[in-house]
C-alpha cells in the first residue's frame, strides 16, 4: 500500500486518524482547521474521499458523515475512506454559503497558495485531500429555502463514473455539466472520479435524504470492493436525465403549492398559484415540460422571476421513475433499519 501523508501527518495501514487541518485564523488569531478522518485498511484497495459542506450552509452532509464514522462495519476497509465533514469551516461558523470574502468556495477551484482565503482554501483542500484519491463523493442540498429531491449529479458520459453513479441507487441521476471553478471540474483534471449527491435543503436535516446518502456511500464502497457486498435485494435501476428546467413565478406574490418533490407532471399543468394579500389568484405556475420535479422552492413568497420547481424530463419514462421515487420513499421511511 501506497505511503498517505496529510498535512505533514503519515497515516498507516491498518489506522485510524482524526487531523485537524489549519486552512486560515480569524481575527482574533484563533486557528481555523479543516476536520478530517481517514481510515485505512490493512490490505490494498482504492482511495475514496467524501465531503460535506463544500457550501457552508449545506448541512445535510455532515450529519449523513456523521454516521458513517460510527459504523463499525467501516473499521476493516481495503484502501483508504477520507471523510471531511466540514470543508467550509467559516461558512459553517456563519451559517452561510459562502466564505468570509463573499466567494463561493466551489467556483474557486483550483485555488492558489497565495490567492483570496477562499482560493487558499480550495488549494488546500484539493492538493492534501482530492488529488490523493481515486474517487470522491461531494455531499450538497439546495440552496436556502429550495428543497432537491435525492439525486446523483455527475459526467455521466464517462463510464466508470455512470457505474458508480448507478450503483448509488437513487432513482434519479442527472448528466452534469462541468462548470469552471467548480470541485468537480478540478477532480477531474486531477483524474479524480467524483459524484455529487444533492438532497434536502440548506441548514435543515432532512431524514430521507440523509438515509439515502448514508445507504448510497455504503453501495459505492461495496461498488469499489472496498467492502463486502451486503446480500439484499437489488435496487431498482437508475434512470438519467439529460435536461432539465426551471419553472419561474411571472408575477410577485404570495405561494400555494399544488404539487411537491418528486410529483411526476405533464407539459401545461399547474405547479402553484400566486396571489395577493386579498386571496386573489394573479397567476399560475405551470410546467413548461412534462418531467419529474427535482426541485422545488419552499418560501411561500415569491418575486417575478424567481425559480420555483425544477423539472427532470426522462425521455417518456415519467411513470418508471415516479414509481422508484416511492419506492425510495417506503424503503427509508419510515425508520425500519438502521442507516
Amino acid at each position: 500500500m501506497s505511503k498517505l501523508i496529510i498535512d505533514g501527518h503519515e497515516i498507516k495501514a491498518g489506522t485510524v486518524s482524526q487531523i485537524e487541518m489549519p486552512v486560515a485564523k480569524l481575527y482574533t488569531d484563533i486557528d481555523i482547521s479543516m476536520p478530517v478522518h481517514v481510515v485505512r485498511g490493512h490490505k490494498s484497495g482504492p482511495t475514496l474521499f467524501v465531503s460535506a459542506a463544500v457550501h457552508g450552509d449545506e448541512i445535510n452532509g455532515i450529519e449523513i458523515i456523521r454516521r458513517l464514522i460510527n459504523r463499525k462495519s467501516l473499521k476493516s476497509i481495503h484502501g483508504t475512506l477520507i471523510f471531511v465533514p466540514i470543508v467550509n469551516v467559516y461558512g459553517v461558523l456563519n451559517q452561510s454559503r459562502y466564505m468570509p470574502d463573499r466567494r463561493d468556495l466551489n467556483r474557486t477551484f483550483p485555488g492558489s497558495a497565495k490567492g483570496s482565503l477562499a482560493g487558499r482554501v480550495a488549494y488546500k483542500f484539493l492538493n492534501e485531500i482530492v488529488k490523493q484519491c481515486d474517487y470522491g463523493i461531494d455531499l450538497h442540498t439546495g440552496a436556502i429555502h429550495r428543497s432537491n429531491l435525492p439525486q446523483i449529479r455527475a459526467d455521466l458520459d464517462d463510464q466508470e463514473t455512470r457505474y458508480m453513479a448507478e450503483a448509488f441507487g437513487v432513482p434519479v441521476l442527472l448528466n452534469s455539466n462541468l462548470r469552471d471553478g467548480s470541485l468537480r471540474q478540478a477532480a477531474k483534471d486531477s483524474g479524480t472520479k467524483i459524484l455529487v449527491y444533492e438532497a434536502g435543503e440548506a441548514l435543515r436535516f432532512d431524514e430521507l435524504s440523509i438515509r439515502a446518502g448514508v445507504k448510497g456511500i455504503l453501495n459505492i464502497l461495496a461498488h469499489l470492493d472496498m467492502t463486502k457486498s451486503r446480500s439484499r435485494k437489488k435496487s431498482t435501476s437508475p434512470f438519467i436525465a439529460y435536461n432539465s428546467i426551471w419553472s419561474r413565478a411571472n408575477s410577485s406574490g404570495i405561494v400555494k403549492n399544488l404539487k411537491k418533490l418528486g410529483d411526476q407532471v405533464k407539459r401545461g399543468e399547474p405547479l402553484a398559484e400566486i396571489g395577493t394579500p386579498f386571496g386573489e389568484v394573479i397567476d399560475v405556475v405551470r410546467a413548461t415540460k412534462g418531467g419529474i420535479i427535482i426541485g422545488k422552492q419552499n418560501i411561500p413568497l415569491v418575486q417575478e422571476g424567481d425559480a420555483m420547481f425544477h423539472v427532470a424530463f426522462f425521455k417518456g419514462a415519467d411513470d418508471e421513475v415516479a414509481e422508484h421515487i416511492e419506492i425510495m420513499q417506503d424503503t427509508l421511511i419510515p425508520l425500519d433499519t438502521e442507516l
